[in-house]
């Protein structure tokens, strides 16, 4: 017995974390459709095998091999993953080999259930013989999500510089299909539209990522939102604009949201969803917050030695966020003059709007200081509404509920929270019904600005 508990903690180390990905398949989980399909595309470009799982038909799996009690979208990619490798396994036959195949599921630090997925997941891969030694490929918050270590080590700049430029790109596609869906001159023209844009757009990135070669792709990128354009009707007045925050997870994947955006849509509205560009500048504004209050410490205690040490963390995270601010200001920048999407917010400025009122702290970390601020942003901004979306028992978004609740109320925005698990909630419908009623009575009285 003693030996077992042994080999479940060495496998936590020894296949978990970072490993070469040449010759193998690297298995991305679906969050975000468009960004991670172009994140895989990026990938490919540069000789890895990368691949989007199907997502949401394992979820009976999921749940088997969780208790009910993880994070929600911990059910979702064991799930996921699961029905993958059964899958995969049932095709090849004896042709299966685990070793082949590298599982990508990055982690967070913080008060936050996602820096357990990974690990919770190792275990449940050992239960089965035949997926022991599939490894995961873990990357973290803690160094920004570095791509060290996954590819030649000469290769992990311009690696990670397309990744971030491909996540920019998703955001924007993603952005342009809320902007033209409510609009469209007919029903399913938009989807339809997207999809073959992604796909296009997969292409470009796998030729151009490797080459950073980025003008070439924005000027694809252009002319997917000209013809993006045609596909609204001019007819249709402005609607009320809904604004949404939350955890990552669910406020991306459709599937775990109940197609929220679409309800919204359904009752009138027009939605924006914060970004996944906005987590990644997080995470490398927040490693350079802490170089910094690390940097200070160690002058005042005198310690050279850590203070060279931490003056490199300091040049390695802000030259990362310098980067990925700059690229991301690029890109907007140049789809702005061709339709109306709302900007994204900047990082450093959030951190400001939750200082004015001491409304909250980096400090604490997690997705509610973003999610805290950009709330109070989209009010002052002039949406019509905010919902807020994540996992059942969340932390960091049941903090966001209870501190934003009576500030909305202040200001007279209308927000609605929407918790989710695997159940479906004969009261959801209504209560967004509800929601976008009150949403509809802002817009007559305050008009939108965006």
């Amino acid at each position: 017995m003693e030996s077992a508990k042994v080999i479940s903690f060495e496998t936590l180390t020894e296949n978990v974390g970072r490993f070469n990905v040449k010759n193998k398949t690297f298995l991305i989980p679906q969050m975000n459709r468009i960004g991670g399909h172009l994140l895989a595309a990026t990938f490919r470009g540069f000789g890895i095998k990368a691949k989007v799982m199907e997502t949401f038909k394992g979820m009976d799996l999921g749940k088997e091999y969780t208790s009910g009690k993880e994070c929600y979208p911990c059910q979702i990619t064991t799930g996921d993953i699961l029905y993958f490798l059964k899958t995969e396994k049932e095709r090849l036959g004896d042709a299966f080999d685990p070793e082949d195949y590298v599982y990508f599921m990055p982690e967070s630090d913080g008060p936050c259930r996602f820096g357990m997925y990974n690990k919770y997941q190792r275990i449940v891969l050992d239960s089965f013989p035949e997926f022991k030694r599939i490894r995961i490929g873990a990357l973290t918050t803690r160094d920004g999500y570095s791509l060290e270590g996954l590819i030649d080590e000469e290769r992990v700049s311009d690696l990670r510089k397309a990744s971030y430029f491909s996540v920019v790109v998703a955001d924007i596609l993603d952005r342009l299909l809320w902007r033209i869906r409510p609009y469209e001159k007919e029903k399913g023209m938009a989807d339809e539209f997207i999809e073959n844009s992604m796909h296009l757009m997969e292409e470009v990135f796998e030729v151009y990522g490797p080459k950073k070669n980025f003008e070439r792709i924005l000027d694809k990128l252009e002319e997917v939102i000209e013809q993006g354009k045609e596909i609204i009707d001019p007819s249709i007045p402005p609607k009320p604009l809904i604004g949404i925050v939350g955890e990552i997870y669910v406020r991306s994947h459709v599937y775990a949201n109940q197609n929220l955006i679409r309800l919204l849509e359904k009752y009138g509205g027009e939605a924006v969803n914060a970004s996944i560009a906005e987590w990644m500048n997080y995470t490398s504004y927040d490693r350079l917050r802490e170089a910094k209050i690390g940097l200070r410490l160690q002058l005042k205690q005198l310690r050279l030695g850590a203070v060279k040490k931490y003056l490199k963390k300091m040049l390695d995270f802000g030259g990362d966020l310098y980067y990925q601010e700059i690229r991301q200001r690029q890109v907007y920048k140049r789809v702005k003059k061709l339709i109306n999407i709302p900007h994204d917010h900047k990082v450093g400025h959030l951190e400001k709007v939750l200082k004015e009122k001491d409304l909250f702290t980096f400090d604490v970390g997690t997705e509610a200081c973003l999610s805290i601020a950009g709330i109070v942003e989209y009010a002052r901004e002039g949406f019509n509404g905010v919902v807020n979306a994540y996992p059942f028992t969340c932390m960091p978004s049941t903090t966001t509920s209870a501190i934003v609740k009576p500030l909305m109320d202040k200001l007279g925005v209308p927000y609605l929270d929407t918790p989710y698990d695997s159940s479906y909630q004969p009261g959801r419908e209504a209560a967004i019904r509800t929601f976008m009623y009150q949403a509809h009575q802002h817009f007559n009285r305050h008009g939108r600005r965006h």
